[in-house]
């Protein structure tokens, strides 16, 4: 009987531990338009900051675009990043959509930490210049 409640006091802690973890957050940098075979090809500067006290491999951001409302575009970006603990990293994330209007970056950034996948919701604000 102890030794099960050992186990459920064990696995309550890793729990809360695992709650309390604050998930990386995102901010956009600017936007770099380039020109090459497509006729516009954006690419949006991200910044992803890691609070948590171990480091996080990024390994994939799958992200919509909405402008009012309307989702109007999505993807997803492969990665490899690694973020140590309180560091950032910068994110290249392609924008195919016109940036003439205000658009919310909405999407799932997915992590390893300590050899545990784990699944963040980021969001970002993108304001025309």
């Amino acid at each position: 009987m102890s030794l099960r409640l050992v186990f459920l006091a064990v696995c309550a802690f890793a729990l809360l531990a695992c709650g309390a973890a604050k998930g990386p957050e995102l901010r956009v940098l600017g936007i770099d338009q380039r020109l090459g075979a497509t006729p516009r090809h954006e690419v949006l500067f991200v910044q992803v900051t890691n609070p948590a006290n171990r480091p996080m491999r990024l390994t994939k951001l799958e992200y919509t675009f909405a402008s009012q409302g309307q989702d109007v575009s999505t993807g997803e970006v492969p990665l490899a990043r690694e973020v140590p603990a309180g560091s950032a990293v910068i994110l290249e994330v392609p924008l195919e959509v016109a940036t003439d209007r205000e658009l919310t970056l909405n999407g799932r950034l997915t992590a390893t930490i300590d050899e545990i996948v784990r699944s963040f919701a980021v969001s970002a604000q993108i304001h025309p210049e």
